[in-house]
């Protein structure tokens, strides 16, 4: 097995292939360099940020998998109580968790965000495909879902160069390519507000993604409180509820990052009782009050590693 490093989309990026093979690593991460000149809003130049610019002007046209991609998130934003919001870009710009943000934004702020995170406000035209954001200030933030959408892609270069086995890392997005011989891959379930070495379980998977959402990946204290990255449309403040972390296994990355967000929304006792009816997805959940449950373990094995969970 052969592995391969790179810093792209802000993170570092793990790839791990059957063999030594420099170019097909070079080819994975020049996909991931071209699919994030896409999606991103953190360079001007994106074609993302080209249907921003224009909100409240004209619509832009953008290529059929741009629009296909927001089309997808844009229904799942209109779903009934869905913590998921493809419009919720002036929102995160406002609280910058994990940039510059250091303590809540003043509540003036807060409410002109909520004015501009409505889904119902963004227009798609599928005969045109056009996009158009009808107030000005209106920003689509696909970062929610974008690495998992650029995992799925990588993984499919990948089938289709017929590599035996394969894993790639987005930094939190992992997604699996068939197995190694001896035995399934091995993932790191991190322990929230531990170490980054410091792991709560290890799930063995084989040929599934891995996505996880947690408060504690971006976060900052202010006044003994903590506020995290993973914010509420509805008050325009971090969802608080009885998850700390939702780990989501699944065949595809798109899917793992979507549920992973809607599931963290929902809580635990909703999100268990949805999963019961949905056995194709399967989570981890860890709780405020340090437990970890497993909705079933049909696709992978979780192996709980912290002896207080």
């Amino acid at each position: 097995m052969a592995d391969y490093q790179a810093v792209m989309m802000g993170s570092p990026i793990n790839l791990s292939l059957s063999q030594d093979n420099p170019q097909r690593a070079r080819e994975v991460f020049q996909l991931i360099a071209q699919q994030e000149a896409l999606l991103t809003v953190n360079r001007p130049d994106s074609l993302l940020m080209k249907v921003n610019r224009a909100a409240g002007q004209h619509p832009v046209v953008v290529p059929n998998a741009l629009f296909q991609l927001v089309s997808l998130a844009h229904d799942v934003s209109l779903l009934p109580g869905s913590l998921f919001n493809l419009a919720i870009g002036p929102l995160v710009k406002t609280w910058r968790i994990g940039f510059s943000g250091q303590r809540p934004p003043p509540s003036d702020q807060i409410d002109k965000a909520l004015a501009l995170i409505d889904p119902q406000d963004i227009e798609l035209d599928p005969d045109s495909r056009t996009l158009f954001l009808r107030k000005p200030g209106m920003e689509i933030d696909l970062g929610a879902i974008a690495k998992g959408y650029i995992a799925d892609k990588v993984c499919q270069y990948l089938q289709a160069q017929q590599e035996p086995y394969a894993l790639i890392n987005l930094g939190g997005n992992i997604h699996t390519l068939s197995r190694p011989e001896e035995h399934p891959w091995q993932i790191g379930l991190r322990k929230p507000f531990g170490g980054r070495q410091t792991l709560s379980a290890r799930l063995a998977i084989s040929g599934r993604s891995v996505v996880t959402s947690g408060i504690y990946e971006r976060y900052f204290l202010y006044q003994q409180r903590c506020y995290h990255h993973i914010l509420d449309s509805r008050t325009g403040y971090p969802l608080d509820n009885d998850i700390i972390s939702v780990t989501v296994i699944s065949e595809s990355s798109l899917i793992g990052d979507i549920y992973s967000t809607l599931l963290y929304g929902m809580g635990v006792e909703q999100s268990l009782a949805w999963l019961a009816h949905h056995p194709e997805l399967e989570a981890v959940m860890i709780t405020r009050d340090n437990q970890l449950i497993c909705s079933s373990q049909h696709h992978f094995q979780c192996h709980v590693l912290d002896s207080n969970q």
